[in-house]
């Protein structure tokens, strides 16, 4: 999935931080609300303005800056 597509990032809009396009849910709490165990139907039903494929947005973003940011050590001898 291309998150890029679907969030945004607008100083208008939430004071900068990165929402979901066209509307003012950040992803920082559709990644909170994931991380505390909420359900993407839990999301979707507290945030309506949202779609399955924007949580699924937020989840790729976050994937993608884990994989650019955090250095994963090896495992010795697995390759």
């Amino acid at each position: 999935m291309d998150y890029r597509d679907r969030i945004v990032r607008d100083p208008a809009v939430c004071g900068g931080d990165a929402v979901i396009k066209g509307t003012r849910v950040t992803l920082r709490t559709i990644l909170a609300s994931l991380a505390e165990g909420a359900a993407p139907a839990d999301i979707l039903q507290d945030f309506p303005s949202l779609t399955e494929a924007d949580v699924r947005a937020a989840i790729a973003f976050a994937a993608a800056s884990a994989q650019e940011d955090l250095p994963v050590p090896e495992i010795p001898g697995v390759r």
